[in-house]
């Protein structure tokens, strides 16, 4: 994948078989069950356990995707090619400020994981407060600060006028909203730690649902809306990770989930030691995309709309990947806390090759009909035939997308996160030298060929990592 994954009290009730959101709140009522318990996840039927996670994170996943389709569609074809630009641009940061987040989620993960493989429930609560602290404490410096350099994140871009300023409004309402987004991850993290995957589900089920009616809403300035354009886009994205993580608050604190303490700086400390390596990986991916954005943009807006597209297509099989690598961090996680080794190895393997599946029909579909698939989030005719250029060009990493997320999810649990940030790091950062040589001498299809081998090189390594087998004797 060219991108890390890019690409909203009281009367919210659940426990066990009961339904979240009063009905006379104007919510209608989802169902919600928990996962498995810790002795299905140790010792249950590892394809069963698998299933069980995976599915639901993969679905919760795909629905994320899905409201990111529709709202690339309305941009794209209400707009024009200069808003799918403008998001496009907006999104390498966007990906730097996710993995931002996912320095606490994936920390998160594998302490809390960890706690519970080893029979202290009540401990993991009590990290899952912790973080989540940490979390909203992080969002909300990034959103200071990223509103305050708004100006120069498009001029080191060097994107044209028209793009530089519908982004600015894209980006500025996302950075608002960061704090309910970091919130949302810690909070998605806290249920994954604890092998439930169906709770993320119905909350994004209900929250996308109202998104999905909203978006167009808020662009279109239907009815008694008003008409925000591109701002209506990022006000819907983020009504959706903020709605998303009020609920989960009330969710967490009902199930005794949360247990609210004096922050320990040797907890907080372990968290950030197990997440910062991937965030560090993940800012650094971000960054990259913004300077290889230089050389894209020299081959004027459709290049970079293409690209756009093109993320937007992966982004279905990268929350395929995603979901898969949930369940592998929750599984690894908890097996391991629990001592069983050989199993959480089977674990990895076996999931990876679940994931691997749809990666082999995805790539088929991009080879044979990627016009079908550009076509739909554009009219413009020069934009469809470039996105379709790269979607096919991207196949090699397609292949190894998923394995390489899975593994990444399963080295998290682990809290072996250094090997993945050192070997993706370095083949990122490749792209910088490679791709302004490459456009050189082949133009813009040079650039979407050192995205892909690079991207597919990642993947590989991940393979390679996990059967080295060091994520087995790490201690959390």
């Amino acid at each position: 994948m060219t991108g890390p994954a890019a690409s909203g009290g009281g009367a919210f009730a659940t426990g066990h078989g009961e339904l979240f959101a009063d009905p006379q709140e104007g919510v209608a009522p989802v169902a919600i069950t928990t996962g498995p318990d810790r002795h299905d996840v140790v010792a249950g039927d590892l394809p069963s356990v698998i299933r069980r996670l995976a599915l639901p994170a993969v679905a919760s996943n795909l629905l994320m995707t899905l409201f990111a389709s529709v709202d690339a569609y309305w941009v794209g074809t209400r707009i024009g090619p200069e808003g799918l630009a403008a998001v496009s641009t907006s999104i390498f940061w966007v990906w730097g400020i996710v993995s931002i987040a996912e320095l606490v989620s994936i920390g998160l993960t594998a302490v809390a994981a960890r706690r519970i493989g080893e029979g202290r429930p009540d401990e993991a609560a009590r990290v899952n407060a912790e973080a989540l602290a940490l979390a909203l404490g992080l969002g909300l410096a990034v959103a200071v600060a990223g509103t305050l350099a708004l100006p120069a994140l498009f001029a080191i871009m060097e994107t044209p006028p028209a793009v530089t300023a519908l982004g600015r409004h894209y980006l500025g309402t996302y950075l608002l909203g960061s704090p309910l987004i970091f919130g949302f991850f810690a909070v998605d993290a806290a249920f994954r730690a604890a092998g439930d995957t169906r709770t993320p589900l119905a909350l994004l089920s209900t929250s996308v649902v109202v998104t999905l009616l909203l978006d167009p809403v808020l662009i279109l300035g239907l009815g008694p809306a008003p008409r925000l354009g591109i701002t209506g886009a990022a006000v819907a994205l983020v009504a959706t990770r903020g709605t998303a993580f009020a609920i989960g608050v009330a969710l967490l604190r009902r199930r005794g989930m949360l247990r609210v303490g004096w922050p320990r700086a040797a907890v907080l400390a372990s968290v950030v030691r197990i997440g910062l390596p991937t965030a560090t990986w993940g800012v650094v991916f971000s960054l990259v995309y913004v300077l290889m954005t230089r050389t894209t943009t020299r081959f004027g807006t459709p290049a970079l709309a293409a690209l756009g597209i093109g993320h937007r297509i992966e982004s279905w099989l990268h929350m395929v990947g995603v979901g898969f690598g949930a369940a592998a961090a929750a599984i690894v996680g908890q097996n391991l806390g629990a001592g069983r080794l050989d199993r959480a190895r089977r674990a990895g393997w076996l999931i990876t090759w679940y994931a691997t599946l749809p990666s082999l029909v995805f790539a088929a579909f991009l080879l044979a009909v990627p016009e079908w698939f550009s076509s739909r989030f554009t009219t413009d005719p020069a934009v469809i035939a470039e996105a379709a250029r790269y979607l096919r060009i991207i196949v090699p990493a397609v292949l190894v997308l998923t394995a390489e997320l899975v593994l990444e999810g399963a080295l998290g649990g682990a809290g072996d996160t250094v090997p993945p940030m050192v070997t993706s790091t370095g083949l990122t950062l490749l792209r910088l030298p490679l791709a302004a040589w490459a456009a050189g001498h082949w133009g813009v299809q040079g650039i979407w060929w050192v995205i892909s081998l690079t991207a597919a090189g990642r993947g590989l390594a991940m393979l390679a990592i996990w059967r080295w087998g060091r994520w087995a004797h790490k201690t959390v």
